[in-house]
């Protein structure tokens, strides 16, 4: 099996049950209200493809055994879990507000659900993490994809969306 064959195979396989997870699961936590206090996480997503579909942003406990571990899992054992899921706007910066459960080291992914069925399906959909990190041979790790958060505010990251390029997932290329 080619090298970019097997990367998004093994993305996927790592990756799937995460981003095709219970719909609902987290967004409570995650949502983020006018004149709320306490910690939150405000995520721009850049190098959109197109304006499509939904953007899901899920926040995940820094380590990697827990980063892209299945939510009903993570919630069960009482651990972070949030997610936020909204129409990509039609124009503009593409930014997305979630909620957080104290300072601590998160890992985030962000979806660009282009076809809007709930999961990564890596010839259409975009994904990217936390501090951008390249995609390789197997999902990322927390430790590459980790967000420190320090204050009780609102901490601003910037996300770079992958997309099918060839046989991987990579950013869109500048024209």
């Amino acid at each position: 099996m080619k090298p970019l064959v097997l990367t998004l195979v093994l993305l996927l396989l790592a990756a799937g049950p995460a981003l095709k997870s219970s719909p609902d699961l987290g967004k409570n936590e995650g949502r983020c209200r006018p004149g709320e206090s306490g910690p939150a996480l405000l995520v721009e997503a850049t190098g959109m493809k197109d304006r499509t579909g939904n953007m899901k942003l899920e926040v995940y406990p820094g380590n990697d055994q827990d980063f892209l571990a299945d939510d009903n899992v993570l919630v069960a054992a009482g651990k972070t879990f949030r997610r936020v899921e909204v129409p990509t706007p039609q124009s503009g910066p593409v930014v997305l507000c979630v909620r957080l459960p104290g300072p601590g080291t998160y890992a985030v992914s962000v979806l660009h659900d282009r076809n809007m069925d709930r999961r990564f399906q890596w010839k259409v959909d975009g994904i990217g993490f936390s501090a951008n990190p390249h995609l390789g041979w197997s999902k990322p790790k927390a430790s590459s994809s980790r967000v420190i958060v320090n204050s009780s505010g609102v901490s601003k990251i910037s996300v770079v969306m992958n997309y099918k390029s060839g046989l991987g997932v990579a950013p869109l290329k500048s024209n």
